[in-house]
């Protein structure tokens, strides 16, 4: 006898989606046998935003596109001015973005950390790591004015510099990080019942990864080695020494491992970058942002955020505003044609594990 079909909605109310988005199941027994992604109406439409908007004025209208990760989009789009635009950025300045990229992806990375553990039931790890995470928000705090927006990066180089001590705070908390990863191995990593329930579970065939595009962690853990840092430095990654971790098993456990791994690369970059950070300005000043036109012409860059490969295209028409901005990010496929495949056969229990093991930003999808 046929069990019975019964369709259930996850999301966006249940902590473990990622965002404000909802997953519609269909189900026999416990056991998913379609799923298909809705992202909502949230925190949408950015790309046409943009092209109402000044170009400065669209700087902290690209933070919004990814809430845990906010400064790869802004990167991404002075970058690609500059490039139009022909502006050299100060050498200091890409050291101070570099310095900012990864503590944004820590940040990234420690919320990441809170959702998958919570998701399993280990409710101790978000109250950890969470509460970890502020003191990189702190950090922020002190340099941009803002915890979570920072409209910090921008055409030309940053906003400000350093503040005095500013040096010695980012170095005593990559300290305390450090610190706290044995403990994190032992809550999390470690864990049996975390491993139970993460190996073999949501597994991406490897050949399947390359031909769907996914990107990041989730392709790292597959074994494939692929990080826009190493493959197309840009900034000072060139000039820093990292290695990029890769895990073989492409299941939640692999992605999880890849992460946890990352973590100790990037608080090492971030003592090279302020070891090697040279003096002189932060900014080559762009005109009168109220009467800034930049030159027609084009540009493609891409950055490599917590969730992967993470590209801009932007075109300008010689005008006040942008004419097209195009965000590629790795949401759309991590988050609908990569989850949907493989949730099917997946436990209704698996479901918010595996689309936090993805790193999903909703606004990437409907940008």
């Amino acid at each position: 006898m046929r069990e019975k079909e019964t369709t259930l909605y996850l999301g966006p109310q249940h902590p473990g989606i990622t965002g404000n988005m909802m997953v519609k199941l269909k189900v026999a027994g416990d056991t998913v046998v379609k799923a298909e992604t809705h992202v909502g109406y949230l925190h949408r439409a950015f790309e046409k935003l943009m092209e109402q908007r000044t170009w400065m004025q669209s700087f902290p209208i690209v933070c919004r596109i990814c809430v845990p990760e906010p400064d790869p989009n802004e990167e991404n789009l002075a970058r690609a001015v500059e490039e139009i635009e022909g502006r050299e950025v100060p050498e200091r300045a890409k050291y101070i973005r570099v310095m900012a990229l990864e503590l944004s992806r820590l940040a990234a990375y420690m919320l990441w950390m809170g959702g998958q553990s919570g998701g399993l039931g280990l409710y101790t790890a978000p109250q950890w790591s969470v509460g970890d995470r502020d003191y990189i928000l702190d950090l922020f705090e002190e340099l941009t004015g803002g915890r979570i927006y920072h409209m910090y990066i921008w055409a030309g180089g940053v906003r400000r510099d350093l503040p005095d001590g500013f040096k010695e705070r980012v170095l005593k908390t990559m300290d305390y990080f450090e610190s706290r990863l044995p403990e994190y191995d032992k809550l999390i990593f470690d864990n049996a019942i975390f491993k139970k329930r993460t190996i073999g579970i949501g597994v991406i065939d490897k050949e399947k990864a390359l031909e769907w595009g996914v990107v990041g962690p989730p392709l790292r853990g597959c074994g494939i080695k692929h990080d826009v840092r190493i493959d197309e430095p840009y900034e000072i990654y060139d000039k820093l020494e990292f290695e990029v971790p890769t895990v073989e098993g492409g299941d939640i456990y692999a992605r999880a491992m890849v992460r946890r791994r990352e973590m100790e690369q990037s608080i090492s970059m971030i003592r090279q970058v302020l070891d090697k950070m040279p003096g002189g300005p932060v900014y080559n000043k762009v005109p009168n942002p109220l009467n800034w036109y930049v030159p027609k012409g084009d540009a493609y860059v891409k950055t490599e955020s917590a969730r992967g490969e993470f590209g801009y295209y932007a075109v300008s028409d010689g005008s006040l505003k942008p004419r097209r901005v195009h965000v590629r990010g790795p949401a759309y496929v991590h988050g609908v044609s990569l989850l949907e495949r493989i949730l099917v056969g997946a436990n209704i229990s698996d479901v918010s594990p595996i689309m936090n093991s993805l790193g999903v930003c909703p606004p990437e999808i409907e940008r």
